[in-house]
């Protein structure tokens, strides 16, 4: 029997589009042998749709007319089954499927960032990547930052202040700004995709800055630039208890840093097969990566040591640069869920994107049987017993 696999993507988020694009490549790329393919898009209104017609791109060009062809659709747990069910049910209407595994594709706020996987851990349906805590803390480029520097990994010097306070103090954060030094990157902490990320040459541009990234985000992260800076990434597929790292990328870019452009129109690889795909497997990049043996280990350590600090899951990118005159590493940040998967990262060690999706099944699954054995409530009479009358709970009780 196959096993039924619903992958979601779409969602509320800048990453949108992107997000479709890496659903397509994931859903080619699982075996039919194995799986039975389920696409579930979520809109940017945050309503589900179920249908095959949702895995053609074509079908994207006439948003209005697609979705009026697939059913809307929820989510429901029945004992311990999770069903496809849609919302407009007529007499005779049943659930158009079950589910075993989610295979999340969905990039930024309200899919990436804990909030979808908190949905799924609701229903208790096992589901590729990671966790709540995990996918949170990786979008959260405040609180990944943080973590970091506690477990002193290295990272470019930084501050971050909520948008909003910036009036009020501007005489303050352009201080800092100055102590830090010139050029610096403005960042919104939550998204991706290098949506909203602004190079601030001297103060004028910083102001511009923050209005910029405070137009995606509450909080703003701004980070020393680092000088002849070449950007290079890692791939980690595993979990806590077991984990590899991939192969290195050195990504092209032609502005001061990787651009949305660049990630998502660039001009393909270099040094590696042509994956006949666009995306994130579109930019521009040299893989492996020109850099030393002894480079290229610490990096691929780093890349681990972040991984297991996060308590990730599934495949992962890790951002890191490197400054091109003293070869010194900061690591830049983690994607949880990467364009495309990051699947051009493990072709050259032979796993290619379909092995890569059945890795990303199987641990899915094995994590689920994990929690499954674990202890989080356990029974009590304790509501047997209760009276309205002079109780006041546990701490507020008389002896």
């Amino acid at each position: 029997m196959k096993i039924k696999v619903a992958v979601l993507f779409g969602g509320e988020s800048v990453e949108h589009e992107v997000s479709i694009i890496s659903a397509k490549q994931a859903m080619e790329a699982l075996d039919t042998e194995k799986y039975e393919i389920i696409p579930i898009y979520i809109s940017k209104s945050r309503d589900l749709y179920c249908g095959e017609e949702l895995r053609d791109l074509t079908q994207y060009k006439d948003m209005d007319a697609l979705l009026a062809k697939v059913p809307q659709v929820v989510l429901v747990k029945k004992n311990q089954t999770v069903t496809i069910e849609p919302v407009k049910k007529g007499l005779f209407t049943k659930a158009i499927n079950t589910i075993d595994v989610v295979v999340p594709v969905v990039h930024g706020t309200n899919g990436e960032d804990g909030t979808l996987q908190g949905y799924l851990e609701m229903l208790k349906i096992p589901y590729a990547g990671c966790d709540v805590v995990a996918a949170a803390v990786g979008q959260d480029k405040v609180v990944m930052k943080h973590m970091f520097e506690t477990a002193k990994l290295p990272i470019t010097p930084w501050f971050w202040f909520y948008g909003h306070e910036f009036e009020d103090k501007k005489d303050e954060y352009l201080n800092k700004a100055k102590e830090l030094g010139y050029p610096l990157v403005l960042k919104p902490a939550c998204l991706g995709s290098s949506v909203g990320i602004v190079i601030a040459h001297n103060e004028e541009e910083f102001i511009e800055g923050v209005e910029e990234a405070g137009t995606f985000d509450f909080k703003i992260v701004v980070e020393k630039m680092v000088d002849n800076l070449r950007e290079i990434n890692c791939s980690v597929l595993g979990s806590c208890f077991s984990a590899k790292a991939s192969v290195l990328e050195e990504v092209g870019k032609n502005d001061e840093i990787l651009s949305y452009k660049d990630k998502y129109q660039g001009g393909g690889s270099k040094g590696a097969k042509s994956q006949g795909s666009k995306g994130m497997a579109s930019t521009t990049r040299i893989v492996p990566a020109p850099v030393s043996e002894e480079q290229t280990k610490k990096i691929q350590e780093l890349a681990l040591e972040a991984f297991h600090l996060l308590g990730s899951s599934g495949v992962c990118r890790i951002d890191f640069m490197m400054n091109g005159k003293t070869d010194e590493i900061m690591i830049n940040e983690i994607n949880t869920i990467p364009g495309s998967l990051a699947f051009y990262l493990w072709s050259p060690v032979d796993v290619d994107f379909t092995a890569l999706m059945d890795e990303l099944i199987r641990i899915a699954l094995e994590r689920h049987r994990k929690k499954e054995k674990m202890t989080f409530s356990y029974d009590t009479n304790l509501l047997q017993n209760y009276s309205e009358s002079g109780s006041k709970g546990a701490k507020g009780s008389k002896s």
